[in-house]
């Protein structure tokens, strides 16, 4: 075996770990394994003999990688004014796609999505994948002390820090429980938790002319809950506005977020926004 064959060999070894940090970091499996490959060719040219700890410097290649990718994607979207989060000529594997957001929550990714490059980048590096700050501070060319600043900030919006409130343990399990119902089609269960004149108001932009933008009752929603039980399959409980909520993001690309207003027990309005400005509007973070 030569020595770029051992190359590959111990590169080959961290390639999931790889993955897993280009995944968190780009939030597309599609774009993850495209970074991870960069990464490999830049290794392959530099070689690792002076390297003491490879695994370190694999991730680090990968991240600048993804780094790159992360401006290039930031600078697209602040020309078309829209996000690019996946490239228009590029199908992604769906099944793989759908692991991939399940394994890390589609909450999180929305939440990552709203953050800056710097800030994605050592809010993941740090917290879920324990890199020194002073590793990640040289990778973004800014001091120790800046890059944990950057992570706070991100902690403090993926955790809803800043938010000053937040939704109560049995406000969130009602959520839980109507996304649930949603997703198998147990209609009894959710009349259970439904008010009976409860209001579903949806933007027009997600449903076509033939849907009413509001309709008013229990029964009424849970008929027509059925046309919509794939689409709540993309769905995960979040906290909107410091209240119970759902994100639907198959794959982990927002399309719609379900605001839930909870009383007494009951949902009473279901506001389905996806109106571009209605969604960059709303303060997404995780629930847990």
């Amino acid at each position: 075996m030569n020595d770029l064959e051992t190359l590959a060999a111990r590169f080959e070894e961290d390639r999931q770990h790889l993955r897993g940090v280009a995944h968190r970091l780009l939030g597309s499996v599609h774009d993850a394994d495209d970074a991870v490959q960069s990464a490999w060719l830049k290794v392959s040219k530099r070689g690792i003999a002076d390297v003491a700890n490879p695994t370190g410097w694999f991730t680090t290649v990968t991240a600048h990688e993804c780094l790159d990718r992360l401006r290039e994607r930031k600078r697209r979207a602040e020309i078309l004014g829209a996000d690019e989060h996946v490239p228009a000529d590029v199908a992604p594997a769906a099944d793989e796609e759908v692991v991939g957001a399940e394994s890390v929550g589609r909450a999180l990714l929305v939440v990552l999505d709203r953050l800056s490059p710097a800030q994605r980048v050592a809010f993941v590096l740090h917290d879920a994948f324990a890199v020194p700050f002073d590793d990640i501070a040289a990778l973004l060319d800014r001091t120790p002390a800046a890059t944990k600043k950057l992570a706070s900030r991100a902690r403090e919006r993926v955790h809803g820090a800043t938010v000053a409130a937040r939704p109560t343990a049995d406000h969130l399990e009602i959520a839980r429980t109507f996304l649930a119902a949603s997703q198998q089609g147990n209609l009894d269960a959710l009349l259970e938790i439904l008010d009976p004149d409860v209001v579903r108001r949806v933007d027009r932009v997600l449903v076509g002319g033939h849907i009413p933008l509001e309709l008013r009752g229990a029964r009424e929603f849970v008929e027509e809950s059925k046309l919509f039980a794939a689409t709540a399959r993309g769905g995960e409980v979040a906290v909107l506005d410091g209240a119970a909520g759902i994100v639907i993001a198959p794959a982990g690309q927002l399309k719609s977020l379900l605001r839930l207003d909870i009383r007494d027990g009951r949902i009473h309005v279901i506001d389905i926004i996806g109106e571009p400005d209605r969604l960059a509007s709303v303060d997404v973070t995780v629930a847990d």
